[in-house]
């Protein structure tokens, strides 16, 4: 049995110390210089972050259009509403193709900037695989707040108005119960 050990052991070890090796890429942290983030819109526009953020906060979703990003999408919508006319700009990168995206955004009624990356790469530009991953940038190219994961509740997109409204020195809009409210007044009576 020994002789059979030792042998297995030695085809894995080169395997582990290949992975040990292999330098881990460290997610963003707040705080530090947004990347350098460039990508064409559906209609074949170039999108640029650091222009977007030399002249206000920048909120940017990268997501799809699963059940659980859908759910969250109108927290997202309102978060875009409450701030837009103070100088917010939000913009979803969905990782479906171009036509479902076109379909999802009009039925949705989107009112914010999009752009389709079907390769992923953009998650790979901000060093995350979490499925969404939400990034404010702050006016000048500073992140102010990183959320990653789903919450079809709506706290997410509450805390991350919280912060774009300190961002704009503006009075936070609670966009959880504005969603929640408007969701109750179009629920069948009981």
């Amino acid at each position: 049995m020994k002789t059979l050990l030792v042998p297995a052991l030695a085809l894995f070890a080169p395997v582990v110390l290949l992975a040990d090796n292999k330098p881990a890429i460290e997610p963003f942290k707040v705080g530090e210089a947004a990347p350098n983030f460039r990508i064409k819109d559906t209609s074949g526009k170039e999108i640029n972050l650091a222009e977007l953020s030399a002249k206000g906060p920048v909120l940017v979703r990268l997501t799809c259009g699963c059940l659980g990003c859908d759910k969250e999408l109108p927290y997202f919508q309102a978060l875009n509403e409450a701030y837009k006319k103070q100088g917010l700009v939000s913009l979803a990168v969905f990782k479906e193709a171009d036509a479902k995206v076109e379909t999802y955004a009009k039925e949705k009624k989107i009112d914010m900037l999009y752009a389709v990356d079907t390769k992923g790469l953009s998650w790979d530009v901000w060093k995350t695989k979490a499925m969404p991953s939400n990034f404010l940038i702050g006016k000048g190219g500073q992140i102010s707040a990183i959320s990653t994961g789903c919450d079809p509740s709506g706290l997410i997109a509450k805390n991350l108005s919280e912060k774009a409204a300190g961002l704009l020195g503006e009075q936070a809009v609670d966009v959880k119960a504005k969603v929640d409210v408007a969701r109750q007044s179009v629920l069948p009576p009981k």
